[in-house]
């Protein structure tokens, strides 16, 4: 055990902020933190959008279902999958671009973008900040893309809400490492191993809303797994011409 790791176990999603903005310094800081993550063959496919123009983050919140704290907290960032980049440097380098379409190129740059991210929010948090992940300007894909000019080849994935907290929490139970954790092989866990987790979550919930929620974890699973969602993810991806084979 150390600070690091200690920071780390204590994680949890800040969703009220102070209305004040982070300075330049601190943007530089965090882009610099999430630039230093881990990256494919070094391609550093990814762009991050720092958004503080109020109204463009009104829609956005908007866009992810009237999330109020994506308009009020210190930066929003936009993490984008970015392949146009690199086809511009070969393109300039007269050399054909034949991998771009394809779906491994297309991975390649989500998940850059992803450990960017995940950089990023560490490195907050240990300054103290607060941070919330937006999957929810993925609920009309095309109009964050559109709203923020994002070219053919890049898309936006996920946001990242980052400021200093109105409030404090506590981290959410994660499962237990028993029914993560696989040594050698995948291993089907058996049912009797969620009932423990279940009634954790479901305590969790009970005391976090003062009883207006008490579902387990099983039960919230099997809710999201009835109901198809942003269907429209394919013809997008595809639309930005990535991922086509």
């Amino acid at each position: 055990m150390n600070q690091t790791i200690e920071q780390l176990l204590s994680h949890y999603s800040v969703r009220a902020f102070k209305d004040k903005a982070l300075t330049e310094s601190e943007i530089r800081l965090l882009v610099e933190s999430a630039q230093a993550a881990s990256t494919s063959n070094f391609v550093q496919a990814y762009s991050i959008i720092g958004v503080s123009d109020k109204k463009i983050r009104r829609e956005l919140a908007q866009i992810a279902g009237g999330m109020d704290y994506v308009e009020t907290t210190g930066q929003f960032f936009v993490f984008t999958a970015d392949l146009n980049r690199n086809k511009s440097i070969a393109e300039s380098k007269g050399a054909n671009p034949a991998s771009l379409d394809t779906t491994e190129k297309w991975l390649v740059a989500v998940i850059d973008a992803a450990l960017a991210a995940q950089n990023m929010a560490i490195a907050a948090e240990s300054l103290g900040l607060g941070i919330c992940y937006i999957g929810g300007i993925r609920n009309n894909i095309k109009q964050v893309s559109d709203l923020l000019e994002i070219p053919d080849h890049a898309m936006p994935l996920f946001g990242l809400t980052i400021g200093y907290p109105e409030q404090n929490s506590a981290p959410k139970p994660r499962m237990p490492y028993e029914l993560v954790y696989h040594e050698n092989r995948y291993q089907q866990k058996e049912e009797g191993l969620y009932q423990a987790y279940d009634e954790t979550i479901s305590k969790y919930y009970t005391d976090r809303t003062g009883g207006v929620r008490s579902e387990t974890w099983t039960e919230q699973i099997a809710k999201g797994m009835e109901h198809a969602t942003r269907l429209d993810m394919k013809d997008f991806i595809e639309s930005k011409k990535l991922g086509l084979k």
